[in-house]
C-alpha cells in the first residue's frame, strides 16, 4: 500500500489514535478517524475532546537519564505530534512534563479536525466488521462496551484487566499556604509542587481515617488486580500503615522552611492548569465515597478549607494479552489487516501509549 491509494480506518481518538492518525496523514495517507465520545462516554472521560487526560495530567518525566526522557528524546525526533502539543500547553511540574489538560485536548482536536487527509466520524463502533481493513483499534482500556464484547470474542474471551484511579483535583484558592510551602523533592526542578506537612500523629490519624472510610468498590471489578503505578492510597495503606510514607508521602529531600522539625510525611501536590488555579493530589488515587473523600483529607494541614474541583474515582481497564493474541506488527493473528495501538495492547502509561501509536 501507498500513500493517497487507500484509507485507513482508526478507531479511537486517544493518545494513540491521535497520533496514529497524524503519522499516517503526515506521511501523505488517507485517515478516517472515528470517535465515540461526542455520542456517549465513558466513566473516566468527561469531555470530547481528542486526547482527553483522565488521570494524571503528568506525560512522565523529561530528564535525559530517565528511560521516558529517553522516549521522548525518540518521540521527537520523528515527529510526534502529542509531545509537541504536550510542550506547547506545559505547566510546571518539576522534572516531569505536566500539561494542562483542557488546553492540551483543545489543541489536538483541532490540529486532528483540521488536518486535509483526517476526516473525523462521530460514532460509535460495536464490532469489527464496520470497519474496513487496514484499521487500527487504539480504543483504550475504557473501550466502549458492545466493541469489548466483539474484542473478547475475537480472541477467545482472553482478556486481561486492572483497576485504574483518579486523584481528586483542588481549588488553589482554598489552600492555606500558611502552612502548605512551594518545593521541588531533593531541590531538583523549579519549585514547582506544593508541600503538606505531616508530624507522627497527624499521618497515624489520616491513615487511620483512610483505612476507616467507606469506600464504592462494584461488584464487577472483584478479582480484578490493581494497577502498581496508580494504586488507590487506601490500598497502599492497607498493605502497611508506613507504606504510604515510603512512596508518594515520603518526606524525603523536602524539608520544611517554616520549621526545623523534619517532616514525618509530606503530601504533594501538582499544578494541573497553566493558570495556576487548580492543583491535583499526588498519590492520591482512591475508591472512597465522595462525602468521604472531603472528610478524610481536610484533615491534611493546609487543606482544612480544601474546595473540590474533582473527586477521585476508579474504574476498569481492559488490555489484550499481546504476546498469545497478536503479531510482531500488532496485527490480530487471526485478521491481519487489524492492527491495535496505545494502551490497549497492554503498555503503560501515557507517553507509552503515545509511542505505540506512532508505531
Amino acid at each position: 500500500m501507498t500513500p493517497g491509494t487507500q484509507q485507513i480506518h482508526i478507531v479511537g481518538a486517544g493518545l494513540a489514535g491521535s497520533e496514529c492518525a497524524y503519522q499516517l496523514a503526515h506521511m501523505g495517507y488517507s485517515v478516517v478517524l472515528h470517535e465515540m465520545r461526542e455520542m456517549t462516554s465513558t466513566p473516566a472521560h468527561k469531555t470530547g475532546l481528542f486526547a482527553e487526560l483522565v488521570c494524571s495530567n503528568s506525560l512522565g518525566s523529561q530528564t535525559d537519564y530517565s528511560a521516558p526522557g529517553q522516549l521522548k528524546w525518540e518521540a521527537d525526533r520523528l515527529g510526534s505530534l502529542i509531545l509537541r502539543v504536550a510542550e506547547d500547553t506545559a505547566i510546571p511540574a518539576g522534572m516531569a512534563l505536566g500539561v494542562d489538560r483542557q488546553r492540551f485536548s483543545e489543541k489536538i482536536t483541532e490540529i486532528i479536525k483540521h488536518h486535509p487527509r483526517i476526516q473525523v466520524v462521530n460514532e460509535v463502533i460495536e464490532n469489527f466488521d464496520q470497519i474496513p481493513r487496514p484499521a487500527v483499534i487504539a480504543t483504550g482500556p475504557l473501550t466502549h462496551s458492545k466493541l469489548a464484547t466483539a474484542m473478547a470474542q475475537h480472541f477467545d474471551e482472553e482478556f486481561l484487566y486492572f483497576f485504574d484511579a483518579i486523584a481528586p483535583i483542588l481549588d488553589t484558592d482554598s489552600l492555606n499556604m500558611d502552612i502548605i510551602w512551594r518545593g521541588d523533592r531533593w531541590g531538583k526542578g523549579t519549585g514547582d509542587y506544593l508541600n503538606c506537612p505531616l508530624n507522627k500523629e497527624q499521618y497515624e490519624r489520616l491513615i487511620a481515617e483512610i483505612l476507616g472510610a467507606r469506600k464504592i468498590e462494584p461488584k464487577d471489578f472483584e478479582n480484578v488486580p490493581y494497577f502498581d503505578g496508580c494504586m488507590p492510597i487506601e490500598v497502599m495503606a492497607e498493605r502497611g500503615p508506613e507504606t504510604p510514607r515510603f512512596g508518594p508521602l515520603s518526606p524525603k529531600g523536602l524539608p520544611n522552611p517554616r520549621s526545623s522539625e523534619r517532616p514525618y510525611a509530606v503530601v504533594q501536590l501538582r499544578q494541573d492548569n497553566r493558570e495556576g488555579t487548580a492543583y491535583n493530589m499526588v498519590g492520591f488515587q482512591t475508591k472512597m465515597a465522595y462525602p468521604e473523600q472531603q472528610r478524610v483529607f481536610r484533615m491534611i494541614p493546609g487543606l482544612e478549607e480544601a474546595e473540590f474541583l474533582k473527586l477521585g474515582s476508579m474504574h476498569r481497564n481492559l488490555y489484550i494479552n499481546s504476546p498469545r493474541r497478536l503479531t510482531p506488527w500488532l496485527s490480530s493473528r487471526k485478521d491481519p489487516g487489524l492492527y491495535f495501538a496505545g494502551q490497549i495492547t497492554g503498555v503503560e502509561g501515557y507517553f507509552e501509549s503515545t509511542c505505540m501509536g506512532m508505531m
